[in-house]
């Protein structure tokens, strides 16, 4: 990309700046610093040249927005024809206190509904449940049958509104809750939008809320995709998530590799069940973290683009370019949000979310200033969406596409955690694939030394945070904070209590047992799970069968 003479020439004057004008300004002003890195502990050089980016090749590396190998963007025009989905993560109480949420974030501009469930929904118990006392509610909303989901979405069409769910072992079930309100509704399963994050392998990992052992996980991911092939093809039937590897203390490049490793486990899977990839790959989604190292998370998006793009059309045979594609939701970094000055958050997340935008995010969640403390008030959510309508509108950002690319520094960030992001798919090989590894806990193990490492800098002074460790106040608490409805989770109670009396006990057992033997073959599970949510069978009930059948799992202990 460069001319050989006139690298040359820079490299002289290079080194003649480095020995009179670098040599000259250090005398009189040191730097602050011996050394400075990124958030992930990565070396930043004072000055980045073309020398740094001479081995690119630019339609190899780089190419143009739309164009393989996707690294500039996967569109064309990228926001000029539309800005991305401000897609807020919203839940919590009971469900009808989410949905008044989610009608006020819709008439705010919110784009697209994000249902975050509650610990006991995420672990499939019911909030009735002696494993769930003391957690209704708190992380999440609760929903523990069908109907709960139809009170979550009563008055949103679901023909109109795409849906993203975090959930993961008990994914297919809240899927199928999601399914019958649909049905409920008058909307076909083909009309349906949406995302189920789905993603088992970073339960393993970082997050720890799986259970039952890898292998049944990874069959019920499977089948999600399977049946979302064949029938709801408009749905992302995973959102493969790299943001609770970064939550639990990856570094950035760990957070790329790891996530796409865990994609290409999953392309595998389907692979294997006789799936064509060009049948599935097209609506394959990833949802990563955007940290507060500015340029370090536009160059990990970038490089998230390049890789997958090659590994799905070299490695996987792809050929429908757009199987090719990274498509990906983003969320501002929880982990970097201080309970102490919580104002300060709004900047945080500012910055967090221009990263994000300038590394060519499909979909935008940014965190509320107040999610240290508590679940976000309504004043705290609304400026959180603000943020995201400042920066679409009033900035400039969007108007062209990939502004920072050509940065040396930039192009050179991309390039070096692309290496990382290859050394890692090397070491994960050597163990014999994802779950292998998983089982011999390399992930974690790489995990927590990434967060002691950030950890041990912080209370060094080495890593300053203000509010933290600099720039401290004891000034008291001034902002609102969330208050639930302290009756809600008596109503809740109740509400199931009147469900299993009023549902036909027949159907139910016979959905049941049918699940029951269906989890004993080999055959999508799919249409047992959503016979049995249509009978109005529980949650945990459901989930309980295949507890029965695949066992549960428990991490084994690495020194």
């Amino acid at each position: 990309m460069f001319d050989a003479h006139k690298l040359a020439e820079l490299r002289e004057d290079l080194e003649r700046w480095e020995e009179t004008t670098l040599s000259q300004s250090l005398a009189r002003l040191p730097e602050r610093a011996p050394r400075f890195t990124t958030v992930s502990g990565r070396p930043v050089q004072r000055v980045y040249t073309p020398l740094d980016i001479a081995g690119q090749d630019y339609r190899r590396d780089l190419g143009l927005p739309g164009e393989y190998p996707f690294t500039r963007g996967i569109h064309a025009t990228g926001y000029r024809a539309r800005p991305w989905t401000m897609r807020m993560f919203a839940g919590y109480g009971t469900a009808e206190e989410t949905n008044a949420r989610y009608h006020y974030l819709l008439s705010q501009g919110n784009m697209g509904l994000s249902v975050a469930f509650d610990l006991p929904t995420l672990m499939g118990y019911d909030t009735d449940a002696p494993e769930a006392l003391g957690e209704f509610g708190k992380c999440g909303v609760a929903v523990s049958s069908a109907r709960d989901m139809m009170r979550l979405f009563d008055g949103i069409p679901l023909g109109e509104v795409s849906t993203s769910m975090t959930i993961n072992s008990p994914a297919a079930v809240l899927w199928a809750f999601y399914i019958v309100t649909a049905e409920r509704q008058g909307v076909a399963p083909a009309a349906l939008r949406g995302t189920l994050q789905n993603d088992i392998l970073k339960e393993y990992q970082a997050q720890k809320e799986y259970v039952f052992p890898p292998e049944p996980s990874m069959r019920l991911v499977t089948d999600t995709i399977e049946y979302g092939t064949r029938h709801l093809p408009q749905w992302n039937t995973i959102s493969i998530s790299g943001y609770h590897i970064r939550e639990a203390g990856s570094t950035a490049a760990q957070e790329l590799a790891f996530t796409l490793a865990n994609g290409m486990e999953y392309v595998r899977w389907a692979l294997r069940r006789g799936l064509a990839v060009d049948e599935f790959a097209p609506r394959l989604s990833f949802f990563f973290n955007v940290h507060s190292d500015f340029f370090e998370e536009i160059a990990k998006l970038r490089a998230a683009r390049r890789i997958w793009a090659r590994e799905m059309r070299e490695t996987f045979g792809a050929r429908d370019p757009r199987s090719w594609l990274m498509r990906f939701h983003t969320q501002t970094a929880g982990v970097s949000l201080t309970a102490q000055q919580p104002e300060v958050n709004l900047i945080r997340v500012a910055i967090q979310a221009l990263a994000a935008v300038l590394g060519g995010a499909q979909s935008l969640h940014t965190n509320s200033m107040d999610e240290a403390l508590a679940l976000p008030s309504e004043h705290a959510v609304t400026l959180a969406l603000r943020t995201q309508q400042v920066i679409a509108h009033e900035t400039g950002v969007a108007n062209t596409l990939d502004p920072l690319g050509g940065s040396y520094f930039v192009e050179r960030l991309t390039d070096e955690i692309e290496e990382e992001a290859y050394a890692y798919f090397r070491r994960i090989e050597d163990f014999g694939g994802v779950i292998p590894a998983i089982e011999a806990g390399f992930f974690q193990q790489e995990i927590a030394d990434s967060a002691a490492r950030f950890q041990a800098e912080v209370e060094a002074g080495e890593r300053q945070i203000v509010g933290v460790n600099a720039y401290a106040s004891d000034e008291p608490l001034r902002i609102p904070l969330l208050e639930m409805d302290p009756r809600g989770y008596d109503r809740q109670v109740a509400r199931l209590a009147e469900l299993r009396a009023s549902r036909d006990a027949g159907a139910v057992e016979r959905a049941l047992d049918a699940l029951r033997a269906a989890a004993r073959g080999d055959a999508n599970l799919m249409p047992c799970i959503l016979d049995a949510a249509r009978a109005d069978a529980t949650l945990q009930e459901i989930m309980d069968v295949l507890r029965e059948e695949f066992g549960t799992y428990q991490e084994k202990h690495v020194i």
